[in-house]
Parts: structure tokens; C-alpha cells; sequence
């Protein structure tokens, strides 16, 4: 609080209107908590870090549609084998 205060002052006397502007702004509006809630596939609200995690993980495997690999960095080997046959092939 005193260093955003600060902050301010020295923006203030700098004659630094941009950022003593976005500054102003910021500490008007206070402390604003960001939610860390997701919602599962039946609609119900997650709160549990584990499960946010394991939701996520669930839903990029069914986007990039990469099921049953537990391990990213082993897909990526695969992709870099593939490409690197491509390659030799020229």
C-alpha cells in the first residue's frame, strides 16, 4: 500500500499522467479475488485444485484428440521421429 502510494507520488510529480492515471485506477478498485472455479461436463461447479486440473487435462485430450497418453513429452517424441523420417525421405 505505501508502495503503490509512493508510486503515485512520484508520478505525480514527474508529471507522468499515463501512469498516474492506470495507478489511480488500479487502487480504486481494490483488492478483487479471481475466482478458480470450472465447471465439469454435467454443469457442476469444480473448487478442488486436483480435480480443475484433472478437468482440464480431460478436456484438451478430447480437443487435440490425444487419448490414453499420460505423458505429453511422450507424444512429442513420437512427432519428432515422424518428422524426422519426413525429412530423411527428401
Amino acid at each position: 500500500m505505501k508502495g503503490t502510494v509512493n508510486e503515485l507520488s512520484t508520478n505525480s510529480k514527474n508529471r507522468n499522467v499515463k501512469n498516474l492515471c492506470i495507478g489511480i485506477n488500479e487502487f480504486q478498485k481494490g483488492f478483487q479475488p479471481i475466482p478458480n472455479l470450472v465447471k465439469d461436463e454435467s454443469g457442476d461447479l469444480l473448487a478442488d485444485f486436483h480435480s480443475i486440473l484433472n478437468r482440464w487435462k480431460y478436456h484438451l485430450c478430447k480437443v487435440l484428440n490425444v487419448h490414453g497418453v499420460n505423458d505429453i513429452r511422450q507424444t512429442e517424441i513420437h512427432i519428432a521421429e515422424l518428422l524426422a523420417l519426413k525429412l530423411s525421405a527428401f
